[in-house]
């Protein structure tokens, strides 16, 4: 049975003024698959990922999410529809212990209006805490439970993004850089944690370790120059000689 289409980029792209970063980008993208975003820098990754979560509006083209134009919705209709995200640099609440975090996401979800941002107790919402528990404990994190995030280490505080990111149930993950500056090991957890992501869940992944990305996607996208330099299963890319021209022209090798 084919996969419903979730996501439909038709011919956008972005200019600041006289300076082009991305043209004519066209793509669909299926329910459930794991899309693979590389490029060498300044090829227009993170616009990219900008333009699909609202944070910036396209200079032209469309942007649709199953049937619905999203291409001027605001990243918080995005959001609430399915479509999250993680940075580059952490984007956590540092002061704040991983529970509180991860309650605050789980507040928003279950929409608490506008005092959302105010934590609730454990007495008068038990079920908040227990879906909280459920997760720490389903990725491993309980032990990190009542830790600080700031106390915690770069790696350690990835994980906890990614899983405030699941935790919201989104149709539609988008990672960028999920592995920037980890260790080996703490590179090896977030990859098994993002196998272990649910088969319906799509995701989108920038990432610069060839070897994650290549190991992790259905499909991978190349942009180079401000478009789609080519695209399709991951052996098919990485045989590419346009592809490994790029890469090995740039000290690095698919």
């Amino acid at each position: 049975m084919e996969q419903e289409t979730i996501l439909t980029i038709s011919g956008v792209g972005k200019s600041f003024g006289g300076l082009h970063i991305l043209s004519d980008i066209s793509l669909e993208i299926k329910k459930g698959e794991r899309i693979g975003i590389i490029g060498p820098n300044g090829a227009g990754k993170t616009t990219f990922f900008n333009l699909l979560t609202g944070d910036l509006e396209p200079t032209h083209g469309e942007i649709f999410h199953y049937q619905t134009n999203i291409t001027k919705q605001p990243n918080y209709k995005r959001v609430r529809n399915g479509m999250v995200r993680t940075f580059q640099k952490n984007n956590l609440l540092n002061e704040l212990s991983v529970l509180d975090n991860l309650l605050l996401v789980l507040q928003r979800k279950e929409g608490f209006g506008n005092v959302w941002y105010k934590l609730r107790g454990m007495k008068q919402y038990p079920k908040l805490y227990e879906k909280a528990d459920e997760l720490l404990e389903t990725w491993g994190l309980a032990h990190q439970r009542d830790a600080i995030v700031k106390n915690l280490s770069y790696g350690e505080q990835r994980q906890i993004e990614i899983l405030l990111g699941v935790a919201t149930e989104p149709s539609i993950l988008l990672l960028d850089e999920p592995t920037a500056g980890m260790s080996q090991s703490e590179t090896d957890y977030i990859v098994d944690l993002l196998y272990k992501l649910p088969k319906d869940l799509t995701l989108m992944i920038i990432e610069h370790d060839l070897e994650v990305v290549f190991g992790l996607a259905d499909r991978m996208v190349v942009l180079f120059d401000g478009g789609v330099l080519v695209e399709g299963e991951p052996e098919k890319v990485r045989k590419d000689e346009r592809v490994n021209k790029i890469y090995i022209g740039s000290g690095g090798e698919v």
